[in-house]
């Protein structure tokens, strides 16, 4: 069956979605779950210890508390309330802390710090606070606040909102507090008041990795049944996050939760008789130890549960003393003893616990692994055919030999399959599925396989492997062959280091100047040596991508393919420009080296230099909107400059209305000022500005849609085709447009820029081949993905992006918004390369070529990654460093799947049977 590159490109870049996807399942484990669950009736608590005489409290404790209150806040960094900003703004809580009856803590959240994104604007938690307050028909009350989180996404914890919300929280916590007391007054039994948070707050505002600012948050509980002798000094102490879990069970008098890996926090029971201390903890203990036994085969060799079984024999002769009604001080050593003993076990089996959550599925990281591998070795073998002239390749799918093959090995890896699967100690996610989902997974990687043995089999056969063109044996590397040869080799190699991962826009930023270099050269060598230098350099005809294999072109396509009509001229010279053309052309890669390098100063990203000021934060300081303003509207005007050229005058007026629509919505939501605009005070939400500007994005989009369908039903009219391509490409610039914070409009205007000087003054006088186009385009839109401020961190996505025009949070479209304006640099080149190469050629082999390139080269960083991190799984910065970027890696692959649909709908090649 033959196939078009385009298109066998789109089919391995899905299969390679299937197989990352399957492997991200893998690598990030499951929690740890208790199989004893029942949904209709929980199992007895288990009874007291006791050893001789017989004791009996069976039942669970009667509830410490009478009222629970929890007050959640989003985005509650501890400094927030330990720090000077506590001190400052929340003088309530402060007081609670330093003097109150009350137990603070530093709760630490696991990472990543990621939680659902929710909107509710603060006031509609507060609006029903009193009326529920005076109600007695309530034991818990939980108010989640997510304003604080809010304005951390928007402005940073340095922004001035932030010191206003705390005020208005320590007035909410207060208020609270105050009610609670009164109410204790006449009921006389304690009550419980709780401020915490989830999760803290970069510097930078977001969260979702494992800093310091955000995995510290404050725990703080208060109740008047905690004792306070005056001049008792409490600091906070450091404590895990899920131990406030297993306190409010015990507090309430309810069974502690089975899943929970927490341990009881024992401040809060401190006050308490020495037997029902000793009766939480030992609830708490054998909570931990059934969750260690039904998770943990060899759970009797861990350290945690050989503590627990000791600690429990000692319980049970302090039980027996107890009972013996003996006072003496032999009762009260013992009952310390076993206290400090149930301690460390429950420190220790919480511990354990917490390490399971850290095993990885083997197998279904083995199997995604494997179809990964096997697509990108499949798309090596397959370069000599799909880059040819006529961009199609064979795969043998009925072949005989082919068929016994496949055959055989799916029986083989059936029967492996079956061998795992019953023999797995600890659970697996691929052995879960269903036969016929796991079957076809099989034959999934039985035909790769057999597709792979075939065509190196072809290959041998042939003696083209690795050889050099045989039409033209005096071709050779260019030296921008050699560079993007080296770049993809240097940027693969250089993702086993946690430090380049860390800094991995600066390896982009430096093959992005290096290629500016190697582009200069080209071109000061076709300008001054001209004609007397065309026979010792290599046609771009006759180069593959990256001339792994030079025989993938033939000399008669060449410079045909991108400018048929062009194609009496020398194909090599800028003699062809005019005077002032040329020298252009010379500036050209110096221009574009001198917008990086002011992108660069625009936001820091990484890790070693994040903390340093940028542009950016100058630009978004209160102090200097009305520069930000002047900015973003100068920007915009840019925009429409640089895009309008190529669309219908519909659209032109489209983009025009659109882009004042943008300015209008961060003017509506305070990021800008209008010129008669002296302050920010009258801000909203922005939904109908920002609405406005979805409904001519989807003008936009539909416009060039139309277009393209026009052009293949009508006449396949080419004009028509180009423009509809420009216009879908428009219509996503201005959706990033209006994503964008304001500051990182010059972001666009800068990729805009860069894409006009390249296609004018590069990519058609030197008349470069698909595959070197589609290489630059993804470099240049890799670069363009940290220029926006991005890094390898999940805290730096700006989730905010995903709310722009939505009253309230709804999945789809936020999903989809927060993942374009993430990843809109590497979108939006791609869309150029499509708008690029079909406007240059009528041939439909450019655009097979390119999706081929584009799903090859983005294949190998995927494919040597999870090698990569599956050998550093153990690494100290595993979940840190490692496994967010794998996440990115992830999302990448995903994104290039759409891509390559996109380039094969585009195709115009006919697939043949």
């Amino acid at each position: 069956m033959r196939l078009g590159s385009g298109t066998f490109a789109a089919c391995c870049v899905v299969i390679e979605v299937l197989g990352v996807a399957l492997f991200l399942r893998g690598f990030f484990p499951a929690p740890v779950r208790s199989s004893s669950r029942t949904e209709h009736q929980a199992e007895p608590p288990a009874p007291e210890p006791s050893i001789g005489a017989s004791s009996n409290w069976t039942k669970l404790p009667p509830p410490l508390f009478s009222k629970v209150v929890i007050m959640l806040i989003d985005a509650l960094r501890d400094d927030f309330v330990f720090g000077s900003k506590g001190v400052k703004f929340m003088p309530y809580t402060t007081y609670l802390v330093e003097k109150g009856a009350s137990h603070s803590f530093v709760a630490e959240a696991k990472p990543p710090t990621v939680t659902m994104p929710r909107i509710k604007v603060d006031d509609n938690v507060t609006r029903h606070l009193d009326k529920v307050l005076k109600r007695g028909d309530w034991d818990v009350l939980i108010l989640h606040y997510l304003g604080l989180d809010h304005i951390g996404h928007i402005s940073g914890p340095s922004s001035p909102l932030i010191g206003h919300k705390l005020s208005e929280m320590d007035n909410i916590l207060m208020k609270i507090h105050t009610s609670l007391l009164s109410e204790e007054r006449e009921n006389l039994s304690p009550n419980l008041l709780v401020l915490c948070g989830d999760h803290g707050m970069s510097e930078t505002g977001s969260h979702g990795a494992s800093s310091m600012e955000e995995v510290n948050t404050p725990l703080i509980l208060i109740s008047s049944a905690f004792e306070r002798k005056p001049g008792d000094i409490r600091h906070p102490k450091h404590v895990q996050q899920t131990d406030l879990a297993a306190t409010l069970a015990i507090g309430l008098g309810l069974p502690i939760p089975e899943n929970s890996v927490g341990s009881l926090l024992f401040p809060s029971i401190e006050g308490r008789p020495v037997r029902e201390q000793l009766r939480f903890l030992h609830l708490n203990a054998v909570q931990l130890s059934k969750l260690l036994q039904e998770n943990v085969p060899s759970y009797k060799k861990e350290p945690g549960f050989e503590q627990f079984k000791m600690a429990e024999r000692l319980h049970g002769n302090w039980i027996r003393l107890y009972l013996e009604e003996s006072t003496s001080e032999v009762l009260f050593n013992l009952g310390t003893k076993v206290r400090r003993q149930y301690l460390d076990a429950l420190r220790t089996l919480s511990l354990s616990l917490s390490r399971q959550v850290a095993q990885y599925d083997i197998y279904s990281m083995l199997v995604g692994t494997v179809m990964v591998l096997e697509v990108l070795t499949l798309l090596l073998l397959s370069i000599p055919q799909a880059l040819s002239s006529k961009a199609e390749l064979e795969v043998p799918l009925w072949s005989p030999v082919f068929s016994l093959l496949f055959y055989l090995m799916f029986l083989v890896l059936s029967a492996l399959h079956v061998i795992v699967c019953t023999s797995a100690e600890s659970s697996c996610y691929f052995c879960g599925l269903s036969w016929l989902m796991a079957g076809g997974v099989m034959v999934l990687i039985s035909a790769l396989l057999c597709a792979v043995v075939s065509a190196l089999a072809k290959m041998f056969a042939s003696g083209k492997l690795l050889s050099k063109n045989p039409a033209h044996p005096n071709s050779r590397w260019s030296e921008l062959d050699v560079v993007i040869l080296l770049g993809t080799m240097g940027h693969v190699l250089s993702l086993g280091a946690s430090s380049f991962i860390e800094e991995e826009h600066q390896t982009w930023y430096f093959l992005v100047n290096t290629l500016c270099l190697a582009l200069c050269h080209e071109i000061y060598r076709n300008c001054f040596l001209g004609d007397d230098c065309e026979p010792r350099r290599c046609s771009h005809g006759e180069r593959g991508f990256v001339n792994t294999a030079p025989a993938l072109q033939d000399r008669s396509i060449g410079h045909d393919e991108l400018e048929p009509h062009r194609a009496s001229k020398s194909p090599t010279s800028l003699n062809t420009l005019r005077g002032w053309e040329k020298w252009m052309a010379m500036a050209s890669p110096w221009v574009i080296l001198t917008c990086c390098r002011l992108l660069r100063s625009l936001n820091q990203t990484g890790v070693q230099w994040a903390h340093r000021p940028d542009l950016g934060h100058w630009l978004t300081s209160s102090d200097h909107k009305a520069e930000l303003s002047v900015l973003a509207a100068l920007s915009l005007i840019m925009i429409f400059a640089l895009v309008q050229r190529r669309c219908s005058l519909t659209s032109k007026v489209a983009m025009a209305l659109g882009l004042l629509g943008v300015y209008c919505y961060r003017a509506a939501i305070g990021n800008v000022l209008f010129p008669w605009q002296r302050d920010s005070k009258d801000i909203s939400k922005g939904l109908i500005e920002a609405r406005f500007v979805h409904v001519f994005v989807l003008g936009i989009l539909f416009t060039g849609t139309k277009d393209l369908l026009k052009s293949q039903v009508i006449a396949a009219d080419f004009t028509i085709k180009t423009v509809g391509l420009w216009e879908i490409y428009s219509g996503l610039v201005l959706l990033a447009a209006l994503l964008f914070r304001p500051h990182n409009l010059p972001v666009l205007v800068f990729s805009l820029l860069i894409q006009t000087i390249m296609t004018k003054f590069i990519w058609k006088p030197l008349r470069h081949d698909a595959a070197e186009i589609t290489v630059m385009h993804y470099w240049f839109g890799q670069a363009f993905f940290y220029f926006q401020g991005n890094s390898n961190n999940i805290a730096t996505v700006d989730i905010s992006a995903g709310f722009v025009g939505l009253d309230t949070y709804v999945e789809v479209p936020a999903v989809f918004l927060t993942a374009f304006a993430t990843f809109a640099g590497p979108v939006l080149w791609a869309s150029h390369l499509v708008s690029f190469l079909s406007s240059e050629t009528s041939s439909g082999s450019a655009l097979s070529h390119a999706c081929f390139c584009y799903a090859l080269i983005c294949s190998f960083p995927v494919s040597a990654y999870i090698i990569l991190v599956t050998s550093l799984r153990y690494h100290l910065f595993i979940w840190s460093v490692f496994s967010p970027k794998l996440l990115y890696e992830g999302m990448h692959i995903l994104i290039t799947a759409a891509i390559c649909v996109f380039f094969t709908a585009m195709d115009q090649t006919n697939t043949k049977s």
